[in-house]
């Protein structure tokens, strides 16, 4: 069920994304009627959020049966869990990953005068189960006070301006809250607010809130996001290089499910997020994770005397796996309402991810794995990379993965339809949206609920390779 418009897009970017999903391959193998319906799709799920919230437990500190009844404790203390039946499903395909079905979109919600404007960041964060938090607050009525119900809707193309006191441009309805606070304590210019600023009570969609729940034993993750790691495979004893890895969920999947044995270097250019990586990773209990603040694109050691023993830039053939969870367009996001981003914006990463694939081709040894993955849905950042890397680097293959949850790969690429089957789209386009409520639920199939929420997620993009003999000179990524 739609309740919201499709993604607003420049003309110019929406324009770029139809072409390539209607691109010769794709129109030939159903009409171009089919491949435009699906597009359409696209756009609309896009700007909603997925049906499920992704639970990933940290089996290093507890069991999945020992956290799961942690979480009921937890969620039944929520005023609208307590008592209530809805379940938290184990995946059967990834053991570690725990479903909570979200339920809305719900209808007859009657709208208060007070009213909050939030941006679209926050917007995005409270239709995925958030509160309001204060940084997040653009505008707020004039007599608001601690204690009002308060409606709160999204200003999608930020055009309130900050303290505004009424907005009439383009807003989106969230849902109702309680104020914690006035709109004089918002706005009073103290920088160091930052806590909640509204309580949700009825929000369109209703998740639960995961703030400091259970921070030693649980990460939030999209479904996609955990299966990179498991794609990867990685072993104990292994060293495993990831290359764009804050802020750490598939990190320290990676080091959990190696049992913390092994080396898992991880890295990223902005030292705030590998701050926040080696905060994670010590909440989780997790010591076989070493993060270093660089840029990835840099990492191949092309000096034997240069550098520190241990740390980046390292000797080519160093790592037994490679994760490249690349800088991308993310266009995939859910929920978006809106993407303000100019075409060569989003046309910009192609040239960045290659350049990070050549040097994760050298870094690997022979017999290694590299998993390729992004969070967008572009056919430029995801197969036309694998077809780029096939015909650059002729030591790579491309192998089936396990556990295979997504579709297979978008024609459109050169691949055959052999390679395709050996990809996996997340494209949530392929099911309808759905209108969950506490009845539904109850009278729900497993099997189904576990069906949906492998296909409602944000749209992702893997491929696995296998390094299939030593790299014997470096490859130019243009």
């Amino acid at each position: 069920m739609y309740v919201f418009p499709k993604i607003s897009l420049r003309p110019e970017v929406e324009n770029y994304l139809k072409e390539s999903f209607l691109n010769e391959e794709a129109v030939s193998a159903s009409s171009k009627q089919e491949a435009e319906r699906k597009f359409e799709a696209l756009l609309l799920c896009l700007s909603h959020p997925p049906s499920f919230t992704t639970v990933r437990v940290n089996t290093h500190l507890g069991s999945v049966q020992y956290v799961r009844g942690l979480l009921l404790e937890e969620l039944q203390k929520v005023g609208q869990f307590r008592g209530s039946s809805i379940p938290i499903l184990q995946h059967p395909a990834l053991p570690d990953v725990l479903l909570i079905p979200m339920t809305g979109p719900r209808k007859n919600i009657e709208r208060q005068q007070c009213e909050v404007i939030v941006g679209a960041q926050c917007g995005n964060a409270v239709l995925r189960g958030a509160h309001v938090y204060v940084p997040g607050i653009v505008s707020a009525s004039k007599f608001m006070k601690a204690g009002d119900v308060i409606s709160i809707y999204s200003d999608i193309k930020g055009k309130c301006k900050k303290g505004a006191k009424e907005f009439d441009g383009t807003k989106v309805f969230l849902g109702n809250g309680i104020s914690e606070l006035s709109r004089k304590d918002i706005f009073n210019g103290l920088p160091d607010l930052k806590g909640i600023g509204i309580r949700m009570t009825e929000p369109i969609y209703f998740s639960p809130s995961f703030d400091n729940v259970l921070p030693s034993y649980i990460f939030l993750q999209n479904l996609p996001s955990t299966v990179v790691a498991h794609v990867l495979n990685p072993q104990p004893g292994e060293k495993i290089l990831d290359m764009c890895a804050a802020p750490g969920g598939k990190t320290t999947h990676i080091a959990a499910l190696m049992q913390d044995q092994g080396e898992v270097i991880a890295l990223d250019k902005i030292s705030n997020k590998v701050k926040k990586l080696k905060q994670n990773a010590s909440l989780l209990g997790l010591h076989s994770i070493r993060a270093f603040c660089f840029d990835a694109t840099k990492a191949l050691k092309l000096d034997t005397t240069d550098g520190i023993e241990g740390a980046p830039p390292f000797l080519p053939e160093s790592f037994d796996r490679i994760l490249l969870d690349a800088p991308c367009s993310g266009m995939g996001q859910r929920p978006n309402m809106a993407c303000t981003w100019t075409l060569k914006e989003v046309t910009s990463y192609q040239p960045l991810q290659r350049k990070l694939l050549n040097v994760a081709v050298q870094l690997l040894k022979p017999g290694g794995v590299l998993v390729y993955s992004t969070c967008t849905i572009t056919l430029a950042e995801n197969e036309e990379q694998v077809a780029w890397a096939l015909r650059t680097f002729p030591c790579l293959q491309l192998r089936p993965q396990e556990p295979q949850i997504g579709g297979e790969g978008m024609v459109g690429a050169g691949l055959s339809l052999e390679q395709l089957k050996q990809l996996q789209r997340f494209d949530p386009s392929v099911v309808p949206l759905q209108n969950m409520d506490t009845d539904s639920l109850r009278d729900a199939r497993r099997e189904d609920m576990i069906w949906l929420a492998n296909k409602d997620c944000i749209g992702f993009f893997i491929a696995k390779f296998l390094k299939c003999q030593s790299t014997e000179e470096k490859v130019s990524w243009k």
